[in-house]
């Protein structure tokens, strides 16, 4: 009897034993699990993206994420719906943006710095292999000539390209060949010439390099009163401020040379 009661006593304290490894190995895969997940959580940064600038950007998110590992949202929009976002410190750690949005995030009190990419400037682009032979600005006012514009209330290309066609007197002409193809968006041009819905646009140099197959720019003299630049904006109440840094930083170094390829040159 006391030789099968120590047995009985040693399997107990076997099993005790068993039990408790088993259970701290669960309770260390747990750790771990939530771990690897607050880290990963920690390395994801949101960005908000102009929508003029979606393919640069995917260019240069990858190109950091496969460097870095570290993950990154995108939200695209234009940068007048991110303003009130950037105010309020809703959301978002990087901004992507033009002027005069730089001035705008700094006078909220939520930039941490940044860095000019590139510009954004209004190009004169006509159907590939331009068939109506338009040469500049001026013959705009060819008469018969299918022209479309962005509209001023909407658009910061708008407000140049009227500015300049006023400056010019050509204002009038221009617009009896845009008659009611004025448009919010740069797409929307690009698809026009793309169709062949109309003969000439003045419209972003970026949007115009994303129809190269279709559409062709004509190289005229630089005329408006200022030059828009491109930024990537650091948002400083990011949580994410180590990350942060390290995009910001990727984004000296590659940033202004992947925006020049998508041509975001003056």
């Amino acid at each position: 009897m006391k030789v099968s009661l120590s047995l009985k006593t040693k399997r107990a304290t076997i099993v005790r034993v068993i039990l408790s490894v088993v259970l701290v190995t669960m309770a260390t895969t747990v750790v771990s699990c939530k771990q690897k997940e607050t880290h990963q959580q920690e390395t994801e940064l949101v960005l908000l993206c102009g929508s003029s600038f979606v393919k640069p950007a995917e260019q240069l998110c990858a190109e950091f994420t496969a460097e870095t590992g570290v993950t990154i949202v995108t939200t695209v929009a234009g940068s007048e719906d991110f303003l009130p976002l950037v105010k309020t410190g809703q959301k978002g750690d990087i901004l992507i943006t033009h002027d005069p949005y730089l001035d705008y995030v700094s006078d909220a009190n939520a930039l941490s710095g940044y860095v000019h990419v590139g510009f954004v400037a209004p190009v004169l682009a006509v159907q590939k292999g331009n068939p109506k032979n338009v040469a500049s600005i001026e013959e705009l006012t060819k008469p018969g000539l299918k022209v479309a514009l962005t509209d001023p209330q909407y658009s910061t290309c708008g407000e140049m390209v009227f500015a300049l066609l006023e400056k010019k007197g050509i204002k009038e002409a221009v617009m009896k060949n845009v008659q009611n193809r004025l448009t919010k968006g740069h797409s929307t041009l690009g698809n026009f010439l793309k169709t062949q819905t109309v003969d000439a646009v003045i419209m972003w140099n970026g949007v115009a390099h994303i129809f190269s197959d279709d559409v062709e720019v004509v190289q005229t003299p630089y005329e408006y009163d200022s030059e828009i630049r491109v930024h990537v904006i650091g948002l400083d109440y990011s949580k994410q401020l180590e990350a942060l840094k390290q995009f910001m930083d990727f984004v000296r170094t590659r940033g202004p040379e992947i925006f020049a390829t998508h041509g975001y040159v003056k």
